[in-house]
């Protein structure tokens, strides 16, 4: 037994309100940058729907994921060394940019330098791509709350391969449509593909805390990555030639701040901390012939941080004392392994996804609520779980490879939780055959209440801090010493807000806001042509690259 560390991500649908916020900070911390337009490394999908990109599940065209070859054992959808060796330099088995979408701007520019007349001026969309007049026909959140899924649903991957079962399973009229929200990030997987993909090593898995990151100087953008990512969370950047993912934030989490979105998400539906799992059991786990099978063979993989044997382990592997304080105390492993409510996504793709999901329960009982019943009772609670507006069907086919039994069992915990504290909220005697008719007691009912209803921050965010003998393996890409005129000495321009090599993010965000604060000029520069920054314009003057340059007209 191989004992790691992995940090990861539960989320609680029933809390999502499709804000999107967790989508615009990450988009402003992390791909604020020119090449990125198109690029979240965190965004929100309404369900059904196509998704982003388009139709991303739809594995038989995209081949991303692992399969089982005659031999039983594990390979790339995408076939072996030879197959990917002669399209390594054409891999048409990806999104084109219009699967994702066109990037664009307006021309507000004609607003505001249009000559007074009797017309109206309009802003124009203008493709960021080319710089020309262009249509919008599509974007990350084409499909938000239903939009145009009358028309569109049925392209959903799910629902299709749903209704090829049971073609009267899901329509889409308005009484009886469903829909919740699904935030996506990179699942930060065990056993990634796209790593397996990257002919060129730059994709590689943290061994501290397996996180998996895109190393920027081996990059060669072969986009092989893209293409062996079943979820699609990797990009190319065309204006770098370099992909990029999502990174988990780690420069917040190694010194115990929550990512991005998780801090930011406005339901308070993220919990993050960290699992223990047995290494060498990975490529067995992913292994097993039945696509079924995968939920529990990932479930045996998270090591228990209680039990002195995996203790033992830990400590002879280096795995510090507090970060085995934390993995006793990480929420995530509570709600995955100790309550198993928490699912994977998509685990037939054999890559055992670390991000996890509480499916939703909240449409069943608003519906409940809607039609006049006690939508808090147990019994009604209970018979109506089997009749869900969202199918339990659609659920398995996201979360556990179609094993509606597993996605009952949870929805069947939540009801039961709902039920229990809804009696002792209203001050009666506590009804101890409820916990017990899902297989739990009344304590445990009463800790994954609390959890998942009334946690406070350091609850829900058990973070472990690196520490300094881990300082040299954790370092970001350079160092700020390997720069001309060394830390906090030199200008803003190589990797936050201009191409060049890459720079210390951190370092790089001290020196933009310092230049901004200490300068009598307007913000940017003649290296900054192209890019827009948001995040350090001080609002004085026009960053250049907030409007497309004109073609014949020095700017």
């Amino acid at each position: 037994m191989r004992v790691m560390a992995q940090m990861g991500m539960v989320m609680n649908l029933d809390k999502c309100i499709g804000c999107h916020t967790c989508s615009v900070t990450c988009k402003q911390a992390w791909t604020n940058r020119a090449g990125t337009e198109y690029v979240w490394f965190n965004n929100v999908e309404t369900r059904p729907g196509q998704g982003y990109p388009r139709r991303h599940e739809d594995q038989e065209k995209w081949r991303g994921g692992w399969e089982l070859n005659r031999r039983g054992r594990l390979q790339l959808k995408t076939g072996g060394r030879l197959r990917r060796l002669l399209s390594i330099f054409a891999s048409p088995v990806q999104p084109e940019l219009a699967d994702y979408y066109e990037p664009w701007t307006y021309d507000y520019r004609t607003l505001v330098d249009a000559p007074l007349g009797d017309d109206f001026p309009v802003a124009r969309p203008k493709s960021l791509i080319t710089g020309e007049d262009t249509k919008i026909t599509w974007s990350a959140n084409w499909d938000d709350n239903l939009g145009g899924t009358s028309e569109l649903g049925h392209l959903d991957p799910v629902v299709q391969k749903i209704r090829r079962e049971s073609e009267d399973r899901i329509k889409f009229e308005l009484e009886q449509t469903f829909m919740f929200y699904l935030p996506r990030i990179c699942e930060h997987c065990l056993n990634p593909s796209c790593m397996a993909s990257c002919p060129s090593g730059a994709i590689y898995k943290r061994t501290e805390d397996g996180i998996v990151l895109v190393d920027q100087d081996r990059c060669r953008g072969w986009r092989q990555c893209i293409t062996g990512c079943p979820y699609k969370k990797i990009y190319f950047n065309h204006k770098s030639g370099k992909a990029e993912k999502c990174t988990f934030c780690y420069p917040r989490v190694e010194v115990g701040i929550p990512t991005v979105c998780a801090e930011t998400c406005v339901g308070r539906l993220r919990y993050l901390g960290l699992f223990l799992y047995d290494a060498d059991a990975v490529t067995a786990a992913a292994s097993v012939p039945d696509e079924r099978d995968l939920y529990e063979a990932q479930m045996d993989l998270l090591l228990d941080p209680e039990d002195p044997e995996v203790l033992a382990a830990a400590r002879e592997q280096g795995i510090p004392e507090d970060w085995l304080d934390h993995a006793r105390r990480s929420p995530v492993y509570a709600l995955a392994k100790k309550y198993r409510v928490a699912l994977p996504l998509h685990p037939e793709y054999r890559t055992m996804p670390m991000v996890w999901y509480v499916p939703p329960l909240s449409p069943v009982v608003d519906l409940l609520s809607e039609q006049g019943h006690d939508a808090e009772d147990r019994d009604v609670l209970f018979g109506a779980i089997e009749s869900l507006r969202i199918p339990v069907e659609y659920l398995a086919e996201l979360f556990t490879a179609g094993d509606t039994e597993v996605v009952e069992g949870v929805l069947r915990k939540l009801a039961a939780m709902r039920a229990y504290m809804r009696g002792v909220n209203l001050g009666r005697e506590p009804d101890a055959s409820i916990p017990a008719s899902v297989g739990m007691t009344e304590e445990s009912v009463y800790e994954m209440y609390r959890l998942m209803a009334i946690a406070k921050y350091d609850e829900r965010y058990v973070i472990p801090k690196a520490h300094v003998e881990q300082a040299h393996d954790l370092e970001e890409l350079g160092c700020s010493l390997d720069f001309d005129e060394g830390p906090g000495m030199y200008g803003s321009a190589p990797y936050g807000e201009a191409s060049g090599r890459p720079v210390p993010v951190a370092v790089e965000t001290f020196h933009a806001l310092k230049q901004r604060q200490t300068s009598d000029e307007p913000a940017g520069s003649e290296d900054l042509r192209g890019r827009v920054n948001l995040l350090n314009w001080d609002g004085n003057g026009s960053p250049p690259g907030l409007f497309p340059p004109r073609p014949g007209v020095d700017r």
